[in-house]
């Protein structure tokens, strides 16, 4: 793999908030400029209280390919990591998230692009579907689909902006494995210091989680007693590109049967399922890096066909 440079670029929502984006390219591309690559830009779209930081593996070797390098650019949606938080935690909705992505494709020129969206981030990109069709090369929808099972929604609504502040990382990472090791039975103690460090952030002398714990009120409007809305007609939008969904062998919030059901809406559907991992795959190990990879690679070949 060749040496990747990463860059903090910070655009300007609609209402004046500051996003904060981080683009990688490979080294030598930086000084041509990652618009002359023939490959298409890839968009990574983390979790519901996630950031960027969640693809800095699969980033730093998609960019740094040496043979199909690309640019990879990775969102932190507001109130996350290093974009500013909302003083209005009503705007913490997945319409205004839209707009802020639609805000930071229009600054970074990218007029066309394969999509990466975890949980959160693959809603994002179904919306953006049917708001702007023709930005959508292909998409990889991590562990996400049309239909959210409810376990899993209540899961995460029990500790996103609940949790009890840590002492440490250290003590961070045991949060981490007491909430997720059901889930990750497999993951290294490293993994889950490297978990926490992508969860959690020192700010004024405490280790304190890297969103707006203001997120919460995002669920809490959520009435779990009655079926969620579903996406279908939104994942219908996607039909005339390629597609491929990650679910996790545990997850609680995509289920088999969603999946199969989307290989009737979807011909061609690339599926995968990643084992010992739950909502949502890391996206960091070799395998599941080399099938995005590829996947990026045949959205390629289609858009210059």
């Amino acid at each position: 793999m060749s040496a990747t440079t990463a860059t903090s670029i910070f655009v300007t929502a609609q209402d004046g908030l500051r996003l904060h984006v981080r683009s990688h390219v490979r080294s030598h591309v930086r000084s041509h400029g990652p618009r002359t690559l023939p490959t298409l830009p890839m968009v990574c779209l983390p979790g519901l209280a996630r950031t960027g930081a969640d693809f800095e593996t699969l980033a730093a070797r998609l960019a740094g390919d040496p043979d199909r390098p690309r640019r990879v650019i990775a969102l932190d949606s507001r109130g996350r990591g290093r974009s500013d938080y909302d003083r209005n935690p009503a705007n913490y909705s997945l319409a205004v998230e839209l707009s802020d992505l639609i805000a930071v494709l229009t600054a970074l020129e990218v007029t066309r692009a394969v999509f990466v969206g975890t949980s959160r981030g693959g809603l994002l990109t179904m919306l953006l579907a049917v708001a702007r069709p023709t930005a959508i090369a292909g998409c990889v929808l991590n562990d996400i689909g049309p239909v959210i099972d409810l376990e899993g929604l209540m899961r995460i609504k029990s500790y996103v902006g609940k949790l009890a502040p840590p002492a440490s990382m250290r003590d961070a990472a045991d949060i981490l494995r007491g909430l997720f090791g059901r889930q990750f039975p497999k993951l290294s103690d490293d993994e889950w210091a490297a978990f926490a460090r992508r969860t959690f952030k020192e700010a004024g002398g405490h280790i304190v989680p890297d969103y707006d714990v203001k997120l919460a009120t995002t669920l809490e409007a959520t009435d779990l007693t009655q079926p969620l809305p579903t996406l279908w007609k939104q994942f219908d939008a996607l039909a005339r590109v390629p597609v491929m969904v990650i679910r996790g062998g545990n997850s609680d919030l995509l289920s088999a049967a969603t999946v199969e059901a989307m290989r009737a809406h979807h011909a061609g559907l690339a599926v995968v399922e990643v084992p010992d991992e739950g909502h949502a795959p890391l996206l960091t190990g070799d395998r599941i890096i080399g099938r995005i990879a590829a996947f990026a690679n045949a959205c390629d070949a289609d858009n210059h066909a």
